[in-house]
């Protein structure tokens, strides 16, 4: 099978390629043709005819057609790159190139689906009930009589992919609907799903030459970035350091997200449990929104006991195992070195290890490696674990002051509070280095799609200003 670089419609064959192979077998599963970063800055001189291209479509056809792709991505044969791909195709091909489970791998393509299937009610949600057509035109008259104007920033959004999870590809499948072109450079090991989304946007109808599959090597990456107006990247913790405070650049970097049970109901925690795993463990712990460390005045280690009790068992299985929970590290070496980084940390004053008892949590393959469920314990908010976030079902169960916890917790994506205690409330919804909050046992992990995620991509993508139009004088039509 072979993956071309797609250049706004046009195919194009490179001679230097690289092959994906089987995480577990080695069989090649694809050859992928590379580009360079000269061929993408020469593309991106024609960026804005990827933006004329979709607003020459009225917006809520353009919704329509999007849904349509929704459809076709889940269920249909779609011709990506030079091969029929069903379904099963698809799951089987990301497997066997991400290490996901099977059944995960369904799962992330049922969470794509469902955004396309709902894009209507995920913009008006979005855009606070904005008539689409005004994003169109530049300009309109909201319900309230008012003339409103939105600037859009970059004809197209470049996207720099990881290979983590197939689920943070929802975070840029409304950009077309907004009428912002794409331009993609796809994971290298996950390039399964920007490939089978931009053939079944194309089958429903989206222009062709409104998307750009740019794979290869970081030069690709930094042309994207240095090119276009408007960017997304993940990445690191120094990558998002890299990025801060560039307006151009939207960085989704680890998450660090987090439950709090409040003195209020920490004493209920065992009826929490099953939010508490769910919320480490989903999706292999492979997303920004598992959680990483769970924060508690006491019963901590007895918390730590008892998720280490439902978590610890858990083992690695082949990929088809309908059971399967645990992603395998593709990258020759990489559990290894994640294990023995986590070993290193575990002889810190004031933390144990919970999950010990067992068996090991390094599972070491032929080509690669698993990495099964850790539960840690700390005895204060200091120690290097506490603040740690990995690629896998991680938590640290850490022993803090409620007082103090704010503070303690640094940066999070998401927060799920546990606590009926107003007063704590009202700090947690003060506290601006929380993005997401949630007040109640809520998994960290259960997004509202109807709720921007980590920042409004309308926001991001368009600019509201002011602009008159005097009566008589023909604006833009």
């Amino acid at each position: 099978m072979h993956l071309p670089v797609w250049r706004f419609g046009r195919p194009y064959e490179s001679l230097e390629r690289e092959t994906l192979v089987h995480f577990l077998t080695g069989e090649p599963v694809a050859e992928v043709s590379q580009a360079g970063g000269a061929i993408v800055a020469r593309d991106l001189q024609k960026a804005a005819q990827a933006r004329a291209a979709l607003l020459a479509i009225d917006a809520e056809e353009i919704v329509e057609r999007l849904q349509t792709a929704g459809n076709l991505y889940a269920h249909g044969t779609l011709m990506v790159g030079d091969t029929q791909q069903t379904p099963d195709d698809f799951v089987r091909h990301q497997s066997a190139t991400t290490g996901l489970p099977e059944s995960l791998c369904r799962a992330n393509m049922q969470k794509n689906m469902f955004v396309l299937s709902n894009m209507d009610r995920m913009l008006d949600a979005l855009s606070r009930g904005l008539d689409p057509a005004i994003l169109w035109k530049g300009y309109g008259v909201e319900d309230r009589g008012v003339t409103v104007s939105y600037q859009a920033q970059s004809p197209v959004l470049g996207l720099v992919l990881p290979s983590n999870s197939p689920g943070v590809h929802t975070l840029w499948l409304p950009v077309v609907a907004l009428g912002v072109g794409l331009v993609m450079k796809p994971g290298s090991q996950e390039p399964w799903t920007p490939y089978r989304m931009a053939a079944a946007m194309v089958e429903a109808g989206i222009p062709a030459e409104a998307i750009g599959l740019y794979p290869g090597a970081t030069d690709v990456g930094a042309g994207i970035l240095a090119a276009c107006g408007r960017s997304m990247i993940f990445g690191s913790a120094k990558t998002v350091e890299q990025y801060r405070g560039n307006p151009r650049v939207q960085v989704h970097g680890p998450g660090f997200s987090k439950i709090i049970l409040g003195d209020d109901c920490v004493d209920d925690w065992e009826n929490h449990l099953d939010v508490m795993a769910e919320s480490v463990a989903i999706n292999s712990g492979r997303g920004c929104i598992n959680t990483s460390a769970i924060y508690a005045s006491r019963h901590t280690k007895a918390i730590a006991e008892a998720l280490a009790a439902r978590l610890g068992p858990i083992d690695a299985k082949p990929p088809q195992d309908p059971e399967a929970k645990l992603a395998a590290f593709t990258v020759p070496g990489a559990a290894k070195a994640i294990w023995t980084q986590i070993d290193g940390h575990l002889k810190a004053p004031g933390v144990s290890h919970a999950t010990e008892p067992y068996g090991s949590r390094f599972v070491e393959g032929e080509r690669c490696g698993w990495l099964r469920p850790t539960v840690v314990h700390c005895a204060t908010p200091e120690p290097e674990l506490a603040k740690a976030e990995y690629m896998f079902p991680f938590v640290s169960v850490v022993e803090c002051p409620q007082a103090k916890m704010l503070e303690a917790i640094g940066p999070t994506l998401v927060c799920s509070a546990i606590t009926d205690d107003d007063a704590f409330q009202r700090q947690l919804i003060d506290t601006t280095h929380i993005d997401r909050l949630n007040l109640g046992p809520i998994p960290t992990t259960k997004l509202d799609w109807l709720q921007p995620h980590e920042g409004n991509i309308i926001d991001f993508l368009y600019r509201s200003r002011a602009l008159q139009v005097r009566a008589g004088v023909a604006a833009h039509p």
